[in-house]
């Protein structure tokens, strides 16, 4: 019976391995194989969203990497590899968009972000270090008095008890 679990579950624990899906491709030297796992880990799936195309199983990703393949045994550059999956699949297809109108906020917004959180807490620190004013840290005559009145009351209610 022990047998026939441990059958069970490991039967069910490699049922998932068998339908990952292994591209082979036959490249015509080593840096066009480097080339193909650049482009591939630099680019997103468009269904996964956040996985590269190279580590994806999606279907999508299995096709954008045959077509990598393809473009680089037509000789095409990088740029122009990216350049198509962007006409095609959009700016999110890459994970490092290209600096323009529409992606500044993008990439400068976290700086801009934490910018302004440090002038706020240095705003906020310089204020606490100020003295708040004259008037509060010194006392007038006569408030002098009757602080020291309200000790003296004090002091002879803590002497009667």
């Amino acid at each position: 019976m022990k047998r026939l679990l441990a059958t069970f579950a490991l039967s069910l624990a490699l049922c998932g391995v068998g339908q990952a899906a292994i591209d082979t491709y036959e490249f015509a030297n080593d840096a066009q194989r480097e080339r193909f796992r650049d482009l591939t880990t630099e680019l997103r799936c468009p269904k996964c969203q956040n996985q590269d195309i190279a580590d994806s199983n999606a279907p999508i990703a299995a096709d954008l990497r045959k077509q990598i393949f393809e473009q680089l045994q037509q000789g095409k550059s990088n740029q122009q590899i990216v350049d198509y999956m962007v006409a095609r699949y959009g700016e999110f297809v890459r994970y490092k968009p290209a600096i323009n109108e529409r992606t500044w906020l993008l990439w400068f917004g976290p700086a801009a972000l934490l910018l302004f959180g440090v002038v706020v807490i240095g705003v906020i620190v310089v204020r606490r270090r100020r003295p708040t004013g004259a008037s509060s840290a010194t006392l007038s005559a006569e408030e002098q008095a009757r602080l020291a009145a309200l000790l003296k009351n004090e002091t002879l209610d803590n002497q009667d008890k």
